[in-house]
């Protein structure tokens, strides 16, 4: 039966156990178009645009029409 030889230290075993919980913020930009807070390589759910274009109408679009 394996048994370890020495005892881990503090040391090692927090190192072990933070490389688990990780965090890590999303990237979050500013739209070209609006200036509203958004994930990377996302439609910006504020405006509705993505690359320079309307992907989505959005409903106060549709009122304007």
């Amino acid at each position: 039966m394996a048994v370890p030889k020495r005892r881990t230290s503090a040391s090692k075993r927090d190192m072990r156990r933070a490389a688990n919980e990780k965090i890590v913020a999303p990237n979050v930009i500013a739209c070209p178009n609006c200036n509203e807070p958004t994930l990377s390589h996302r439609v910006c759910p504020n405006c509705g645009h993505y690359k320079g274009r309307e992907v989505i109408v959005m409903k106060a679009d549709e009122a304007e029409e």
